[in-house]
Formats: C-alpha cells, structure tokens, sequence
C-alpha cells in the first residue's frame, strides 16, 4: 500500500513534536511512504523554523536533516517526482475547494501530488488538508 504523508508527518519523525509518537506507531508498520522534492524542500524549512521559534539549535537542525537523508539514502521512502501535471491538478484544487474548505497552496498541492502519484492513503494532522483530501476521495485513515 502506497501513502502519500505532507511534510509535517516527516518532521514528526525526526524532530520530537506532539505528533511524533503517532508518527513511530505508523512507521513501526512499515509503511510505504512516497517521497517527493517537495517534501524534502519542506523539510529543511521546517527544520529551520524550529531554530528561529527556539526550539532547536541549528546543529540539531542539521542532525535532523542528516538524518532524514540517511533514511532516504537507506530506501525507507519511495522517491518519486512531481509531474507537470500536478501544479495544474493544484490550481484546479483551489479553485473547485478554496472556497468552501479555505484551502492553502500548500494543501493543495499535497493533495494534488497523492493523486498523481495514485497514493491509496493520505497522511496528514492537519485538519484542513485531511478536508481537502477526504473531499477528492483519498483515504486518511490510518
């Protein structure tokens, strides 16, 4: 079975946050997770937003970040590409969901990667992207 988790999911798995016990449960069942450009430039973002809040220092952002690649280089991700269509798949997201469900570029694009990578679940904590997701048929749970 193929998942498709946002970045959050990623970070929890590297940096300790509210999610991160969740995010070991999952993982302890060896899940097939895709893994995109998107994720990775998310990640490293991520990683550095926790130095600017305090809540790492930028060595252990780094850490986090070797680690991630040390997962990535040992195969635990199924790497996978963005297509040209995924960005026009995005647009037509914000414009069929914006409205009503208040959808982020970011929620839509994540969403709209899954469904071009034919992803069977789509892990996410947050709520309005799990909406968005639910919305276009993908399965959240887990």
């Amino acid at each position: 079975m193929t998942i498709y988790a946002d970045s959050s999911f990623f970070v929890s798995l590297h940096i300790i946050d509210r999610h991160s016990t969740e995010v070991w449960r999952r993982m302890s069942e060896r899940p097939v997770l895709l893994l995109t450009p998107l994720h990775r430039a998310e990640f490293a973002s991520a990683a550095f937003l926790h130095v600017f809040w305090k809540k790492a220092t930028a060595l252990e952002a780094e850490k986090a970040i070797a680690a991630f690649d040390q997962d990535i280089a040992a195969g635990l991700f199924e790497i996978s590409d963005l297509s040209k269509h995924t960005f026009e798949r995005c647009i037509d997201l914000a414009r069929r969901f914006g409205p009503t469900l208040g959808v982020r570029t970011l929620d839509s694009l994540h969403v709209a990667t899954a469904l071009e990578l034919r992803a069977e679940k789509f892990w996410t904590f947050d709520d309005r992207q799990a909406r968005l997701a639910e919305a276009v048929g993908l399965d959240t749970s887990t």
